[in-house]
């Protein structure tokens, strides 16, 4: 065979073509992508009617626009802008210096049954007018279904979550 004849090429582009790996696409696929979020409303503030056991903040929060995603490995991005208070003497700041955010999912626990699963980052950084970004990895329970993004207080009361 010659270095140019069809044979060699065939040969070389199918050795190649083993050398991709399986699976083209991205390795940690997105399971939920989010361009919108909700700030806690009356009267889902406090803990009486809390959402997959995580309470809603004191007083109603609203902001002006949120987008992240959460990728199948655990890894999370959340932007928030202008997440600030709704009422109260604050109204229009955010007067909490960190937010952190819970992943929320139903997964399945070892003896079969069904159950809610929430897993945190640790604070990040928020301004005094509701902007913040959230990038860190969380552990994700094996399956995650139906996941829900909160951005909460460091102690855990939502101000907005995914959906609306």
């Amino acid at each position: 065979m010659t270095p140019t004849s069809p044979l060699l090429r065939c040969a070389l582009g199918a050795a190649s073509l083993l050398a991709l790996p399986a699976f083209a696409g991205p390795s940690d696929p997105k399971i939920l992508e989010f361009a919108t979020m909700a700030g806690v409303a009356a009267p889902y503030t406090g803990g009486t009617n809390a959402i997959r056991g995580v309470p809603g903040g004191g007083l109603p929060w609203v902001l002006d626009e949120a987008k992240g995603e959460l990728r199948s490995d655990g890894r999370l991005e959340v932007q928030v802008r202008g997440l600030v208070l709704a009422a109260g003497a604050n109204t229009g700041t955010n007067p909490i210096p960190a937010f952190r955010a819970i992943v929320s999912c139903l997964s399945i626990n070892d003896a079969g049954e069904a159950n809610t699963v929430n897993v945190g980052t640790a604070p990040f950084p928020a301004s005094s007018t509701g902007d913040a970004k959230i990038e860190a990895t969380v552990e994700l329970p094996d399956p995650c279904y139906a996941p829900i993004v909160f951005v909460t207080s460091p102690a855990g009361s939502w101000f907005a979550v995914t959906g609306q």
